[in-house]
C-alpha cells in the first residue's frame, strides 16, 4: 500500500496479524492450467491476501521509482507492466467468486476492500515521481526504437495516469482519490442492493396460476422454488423465468405484481434505495470531471471511445429513436385489439405487452417460443457455439474435470491445431449467489510478457434450471453473445496483458459478442444443432423459417426500451447531476415520447450497467454503436454468400478477435472492412426502415 497514511487501520492489522504463511492464494499454483486451488481457498484467506499483494505491488512501484537509472521503456513501462501481477491473480479469483457466487462474507470483504484496493490505485496513479518518470520517457518516444505495440502501450500508460489526475495541483490530487475511493465504495453498494433485492424476492404460485403456463416454464418455476427451501413453484427475478411467465400467465394481477418487483430492483426497501446512492455517484462523477477540466463528465469518458462526443452519441441514438418509437407505437395499437377482445379495457401497460406479443406473434408468424424452446436445448446450443468457433477459427473444445467455484460450472480445454490455448468456464445457471444479468470475465489474460500465458475466460449467464435445460431465443442469443466476448479473449495474440482481449474501447468492446450472435441464425446451425429435447428430431425446417421470418418481430419495443435506458445514461452524464434521479428520468422519457405501456430496460435503481461501476457510465450506447459494426460485419460474409466465408473469418481474427488494444478501434474496423459503417444496415437489420 502506499506510503503517507493510506492504509486503514483494519489493513494495517491484517499485515501485521499474519494469515499469509499457507494462503493458497499467495502460493504458487501447479493446479491443471494454473487455475486457482478452489478446493483450498476459504473466504478468510481473501483479506490477508489482498493485503499482502497491495503491500508487495507498492514495494514495487517504489522500486520502479528508485531506480536509479535513467527512465526507458524497459525500467518504467514494462516494469509498471510487470508490477501488480499477483493482486492482479488475487483480484480476478475475488471478483469472480463475488459476482457469481456471493455470501455475507464476501459482501462484507466487498464493501471492505473495494475502497481500499480503488485507493491503492488512485496512489499510484497520483505518484509524482512515478509520473515524472513516464513523462521522461513519452518525450523520448521519437527518439528510441520501439514497436508498434510498444508505441501504444507507453501512450496508453501516459494518457491514463493524466486522466487519473496525475498531473494535478497535490489539494486536487488528494481529493481525486478520496473521490476515486468513495465511487468503489457506492459502486459495491449500489450492486449489493440489487442483489439482495433479487435474492429476497420470489411470488409463490398456487396450481391454478400454472393452468396457462407451459411445461418448461412451470418446471422453471418447481426447480425455483426447490432452490429457495420451497416445495411450490415460483416466480424470481431472474429475466429467464420472469419474461416467460408474463408472456405465457392470463392472471393480469400476477403479471403486475411480478412486473413491479422485477422493475423495482434496487428501491424495494426504502431503507437501501439506490436511487440516493446513484445519486452521490452522479455528483462524484461530475466533480471528478471538473478536476480535470472537462465540462461534463460524458465529455470525459466519450474522449477515447470511438464515437468521441455526447453530441455524435445523442445524434446515433436519436436517429433510430424516431423509426423505432414509430414502429412501437403501431405494434401497441394492435396489442390494445387483443387485450381487449379479452374483455380487459383501459389502456395497454407494460406488464401486459409480452402476454398479448406472444399472442400476436403466433397470429402473424404461426410460431409459439412454448414450441420452439424443445429445440433449444442447453447442451445443444454449447455445442452449436463451439462449432461455429470450430468452422471459423479452426477452435476444438474438450471437457475436463478441474475444480472450480461452483459447482454449476464446467469447464473445456480450448485447442486449435493441437495446441492449448485457453481454458474456457460456463456458469450457466440462476442462483442466489449470483447478480442478475450475463457477463463475461477472466481468471487470467493472455500475454507474452513477462511470460507467455494463456487466457483463462469465464460465461456467466443466468438461465432457469430445468429437467431438461431449455433456453428462449433471448436466452440462446445471449449464450451466443457472451461466447463471443470470450472468442475475443481467447484469441488474443499480444505482448502485453493490459491490451489483451477485450481491453478496448468501451462502444468496440461489444462487436465481437454482437457479431457472434449472427450465427445462432445460420440455416445450417440451426439443422444440425436445433434438436427436440424429448424426441430428438431436427426443427422442422417449415418452424426454421418461421423463425427467421420472425426475427424482426417486436423490434420496435427492444429498440425503445434500450434506447430509452441508453438516453437516460447520457442526460444524467452530459451536464450538472440532476437533484432527484427519478424526477430527471421521467424528465428523459417525456422529452423523447416514450411510449407508457413500454419501460426502460434498466431503470435508474437498478441500471448496474451505469452505477455498479464505472465500465457503461455515459456507455450505455455502446451496445447501438457495435450493432451499427457488427450489422456491417456479417454483411461482409454474406456478402460472399458463405457466412463462414474464410477469408473475412482470418480476417475477423487477424484485425479485431487478435488485436486487443494493440490500435485504436477505428484503424481495426477499416483494416477489418475498409470503411467505417452508417447506421443504415443496423436500421435494415432490426426492420425500422424498408
Amino acid at each position: 500500500m502506499a506510503s503517507g497514511g493510506t492504509e486503514s487501520d483494519r489493513f494495517r492489522e491484517l499485515r501485521k496479524g499474519g494469515g499469509v504463511i499457507d494462503n493458497p492464494l499467495l502460493c504458487n499454483w501447479t493446479t491443471p492450467f494454473g487455475l486457482a486451488p478452489f478446493e483450498a481457498i476459504r473466504d478468510d484467506h481473501f483479506a490477508p491476501a489482498l493485503t499482502e499483494c497491495c503491500t508487495r505491488h507498492q514495494e514495487e512501484i517504489d522500486a520502479i521509482v528508485n531506480n536509479r537509472a535513467d527512465p526507458d521503456f524497459c525500467n518504467t513501462v514494462e516494469a509498471l507492466e510487470r508490477s501488480g501481477r499477483g493482486l492482479d491473480r488475487v483480484l480476478m479469483v475475488f471478483g469472480a467468486v463475488c459476482s457469481a457466487d456471493s455470501n455475507p462474507r464476501r459482501e462484507d470483504l466487498q464493501r471492505e476492500f473495494s475502497p481500499i484496493i480503488a485507493r491503492h490505485f488512485a496512489d499510484i496513479y497520483a505518484n509524482k515521481a512515478l509520473f515524472k518518470r513516464l513523462k521522461i520517457v513519452w518525450k523520448q518516444r521519437e527518439n528510441v526504437s520501439l514497436t508498434d505495440e510498444q508505441q501504444r502501450i507507453l501512450m496508453l500508460w501516459h494518457r491514463n495516469f493524466v486522466r487519473a489526475g496525475a498531473g494535478l495541483a497535490v489539494a486536487q490530487g488528494q481529493r481525486m482519490k478520496d473521490i476515486l475511493s468513495q465511487l468503489a465504495k457506492l459502486g459495491t453498494e449500489f450492486s449489493q442492493t440489487i442483489l439482495s433485492d433479487e435474492r429476497n424476492w420470489h411470488m409463490v404460485l398456487t396450481a391454478d396460476d400454472l393452468d396457462d403456463l407451459p411445461d418448461f416454464v412451470v418446471e422453471a418455476a418447481l426447480m425455483a422454488g426447490r432452490q429457495k427451501g420451497l416445495d411450490q413453484p415460483v416466480v424470481t427475478s431472474s429475466r429467464s423465468l420472469i419474461v416467460p411467465f408474463l408472456q405465457y400467465s392470463s392472471r393480469r394481477d400476477l403479471r403486475k405484481a411480478a412486473y413491479k418487483a422485477w422493475t423495482s430492483r434496487g428501491r424495494h426497501d426504502s431503507r437501501s434505495d439506490n436511487c440516493h446512492v446513484a445519486q452521490d455517484i452522479l455528483a462524484l462523477r461530475e466533480e471528478r470531471a471538473k478536476l480535470l477540466g472537462y465540462e461534463s463528465f460524458s465529455e470525459y469518458k466519450l474522449e477515447t471511445e470511438m464515437v468521441r462526443t455526447p453530441e455524435a452519441v445523442r445524434d446515433l441514438l436519436m436517429a433510430v429513436w424516431k423509426p423505432a418509437r414509430e414502429r412501437a407505437l403501431m405494434d401497441a395499437e394492435h396489442l390494445c385489439v387483443l387485450m381487449q377482445a379479452d374483455g380487459v379495457n383501459g389502456p395497454l401497460q407494460p406488464w401486459d405487452w409480452y402476454y398479448y406479443t406472444e399472442k400476436r406473434r403466433k397470429e402473424l408468424h404461426d410460431i409459439d417460443q412454448a414450441a420452439l424452446q424443445p429445440y433449444l436445448e442447453i447442451n445443444r446450443m454449447i455445442q452449436a457455439a463451439f462449432y461455429c468457433a470450430g468452422r471459423l477459427f479452426g477452435l476444438e473444445f474438450r471437457p475436463v474435470n478441474v475444480a472450480l467455484y461452483h459447482p454449476d460450472c464446467r469447464a473445456w480445454d480450448v485447442r486449435r491445431n493441437g495446441d492449448h490455448i485457453g481454458l474456457f468456464i460456463g456458469d450457466y445457471f440462476a442462483r442466489d449467489s449470483k447478480r442478475s444479468g450475463a457477463w463475461c470475465s477472466a481468471l487470467r489474460s493472455q500475454a507474452k510478457f513477462p511470460q507467455t500465458q494463456t487466457p483463462i475466460v469465464i460465461n456467466i449467464c443466468n438461465f432457469a434450471k430445468g429437467e431438461p435445460v431449455l433456453l428462449s431465443m433471448d436466452d440462446a442469443k445471449t449464450l451466443f453473445h457472451e461466447f463471443g466476448h470470450a472468442l475475443h479473449r481467447l484469441l488474443s495474440d499480444v505482448t502485453y496483458a493490459s491490451i489483451s482481449g477485450t481491453a478496448v474501447a468501451r462502444d468496440f468492446v461489444e462487436l465481437p459478442s454482437q457479431l457472434f450472435e449472427h450465427w445462432l441464425l445460420v440455416p445450417d446451425v440451426l439443422a444440425k444443432f436445433a434438436v427436440h429435447a424429448v424426441t430428438g428430431q431436427p426443427m422442422p425446417q417449415d418452424l426454421r423459417k418461421k423463425v427467421h421470418d420472425s426475427a424482426q418481430f417486436d423490434m420496435g419495443f427492444q429498440t425503445v426500451e434500450y434506447l430509452a435506458s441508453a438516453l437516460v445514461d447520457l442526460d444524467f452524464h452530459d451536464g450538472p447531476a440532476p437533484p432527484d434521479l427519478i424526477e430527471a428520468q421521467n424528465h428523459t422519457l417525456a422529452r423523447i415520447g416514450m411510449p407508457s405501456a413500454i419501460g426502460m430496460r434498466h431503470a435508474t435503481p437498478h441500471f448496474a450497467h451505469v452505477f455498479s461501476g464505472d465500465g457503461y457510465s455515459s456507455g450505455y450506447y455502446s451496445y447501438l454503436w457495435s450493432e451499427v459494426l457488427d450489422a456491417d460485419a456479417f454483411a461482409a460474409f454474406m456478402e460472399t454468400g458463405d457466412p463462414f466465408d474464410p477469408m473475412y473469418a482470418k480476417l475477423l481474427e487477424r484485425y479485431i478477435l487478435s488485436t486487443g488494444g494493440s490500435r485504436d478501434a477505428d484503424d481495426l474496423y477499416i483494416a477489418f472492412r475498409g470503411f467505417l459503417p452508417g447506421p443504415g444496415a443496423l436500421l435494415r437489420g432490426r426492420g425500422l426502415v424498408d
